[in-house]
């Protein structure tokens, strides 16, 4: 006699082993990262990428432009600390009014340990700043890695991972991370256009913000894993 598994039964193993893959991936996807990372840093300190950051600094203020350098300032300074922080908070308290709480906390946390994270970084490698373009100031921090890439990143990544979650339509998902991709990448460009950070500090920005991203979705989706044990009637997207 053969035994049918009752549905929800079906859907409670399929719901443990996405978990179980996604838990996979995501470890997989940061060690990959992370190794990434630590071979650009050691590069960077041996001086081995010098050549690449000055010939590709050099191509970007080949593009400069009176209207070009307005547009880049501005986008530059929608991912400094106080916009981001600002924005933060916006999102933290949209989520709450949503009551989505998880989601909530977990931005919050993304956002602070990128800050923290940013500031560990900058202080452990040291890097000088190169001499910015259009006789800008530099900033008082050291250059590797890009703070504006790492946390504009993080802030665009996970919101479009928490919205796109949530969100059935595929077009509207993709439409999200089209979005928030361009966005953060941008900001990241307009810093090497304005000389304010070498090419591999807004990529090391990014490597590391990914990384980030993962740890915490690492964290979430264990949670996650361990609640649905003890609750299997707890759907894990709550």
């Amino acid at each position: 006699m053969i035994r049918v598994m009752p549905a929800s039964t079906a859907n409670e193993k399929r719901r443990f082993e996405f978990l179980s893959l996604s838990l996979l991936l995501g470890l997989a996807a940061a060690i990959g990262t992370l190794i990434f990372f630590g071979w650009l840093a050691d590069e960077v300190l041996e001086g081995e990428t010098r050549h690449f950051d000055e010939v590709t600094r050099a191509a970007v203020h080949q593009l400069a432009s009176p209207l070009l350098t307005t547009i880049m300032r501005a986008v530059s300074f929608v991912g400094s600390t106080l916009v981001l922080s600002i924005g933060t908070a916006v999102v933290v308290i949209w989520f709450a009014m949503l009551k989505w709480g998880r989601e909530a906390k977990l931005f919050a946390l993304t956002m602070i340990g990128a800050g923290l994270l940013n500031v560990t970084l900058k202080l452990a490698f040291k890097r000088p700043r190169p001499v910015p373009f259009f006789n800008l100031t530099a900033p008082e921090t050291y250059s590797f890695p890009s703070g504006h890439s790492l946390t504009s990143a993080c802030f665009f990544g996970a919101l479009a991972a928490i919205i796109t979650a949530r969100v059935k339509s595929r077009s509207v998902s993709v439409a999200v991370w089209i979005v928030c991709t361009f966005m953060f990448v941008l900001i990241g460009f307009s810093r090497i256009y304005l000389g304010v950070h070498h090419t591999t500090d807004v990529i090391a920005g990014f490597a590391a913000a990914l990384i980030w991203i993962l740890v915490v979705r690492f964290v979430e989706i264990e949670l996650a894993r361990r609640k649905r044990r003890k609750n299997p009637s707890t759907d894990y997207t709550d």
